[in-house]
């Protein structure tokens, strides 16, 4: 029988999947070159459902770098949902800092990952930018920002985040950079529209 890569998965099926995800992220932040053995023991699967789910470490890694960009991307329409838009936009860039040091914790595996001749290649930020522009957007709209800001403008300005070390006390220092690029993005914000 032939499996559908596009069909749903049953619960127990997605359960595994994302146990195996977790623990990948952890084992290959720690050591890049963990064995697959290892991380499929860890997450409490065989190495059938294993190898079905990722057939090498390259399907991995990119995965895990995927499901994580991912998240952070899907959290900017949840924080807009509960936060005014500019609560929610430093709430987001937190989220954001947060992948950045799973990324920068990862970078090693994903290098391995991707650097091999006729490997695949890096996954690209759409995600993670089109979620910024939703953001930036939103706060354009309620005057929270000065106007005309591009996400690459953000990305750009928020680029000393992927400097930091994540085996660093890098938070507070990330808050503080955040809070300074906060304070920028509303400096010249015109205000709620009719004021």
């Amino acid at each position: 029988m032939q499996h559908n890569k596009d069909a749903p998965l049953r619960s127990d099926a997605q359960r595994n999947r994302e146990r195996i995800l977790e623990v990948a992220l952890t084992e290959l932040t720690r050591c890049p070159d963990a064995p697959l053995s290892a991380i499929a023991k860890k997450a409490g699967v065989g190495q059938g459902t294993f190898y079905r789910n990722f057939p090498n470490r390259e399907a991995l890694v990119l995965e895990i770098y995927r499901h994580e960009m991912r998240q952070v991307a899907d959290s900017a329409v949840q924080l807009l949902d509960e936060l005014p838009p500019d609560l929610a936009l430093r709430a987001w860039m937190d989220r954001l800092a947060e992948f950045a040091m799973t990324k920068a914790g990862l970078a090693d595996a994903i290098r391995l990952a991707t650097s091999a001749p006729g490997g695949p290649a890096k996954p690209a930020h759409t995600p993670v930018t089109d979620a910024a522009d939703t953001l930036l957007r939103a706060n354009d709209a309620a005057g929270t920002i000065r106007p005309g800001m591009t996400p690459d403008d953000l990305v750009l300005a928020i680029g000393g985040l992927w400097q930091m070390a994540p085996t660093d006390d890098w938070r507070p220092r990330a808050a503080r950079l955040l809070d300074l690029v906060m304070d920028g993005l509303r400096a010249g914000a015109p205000g709620p529209a009719g004021t």
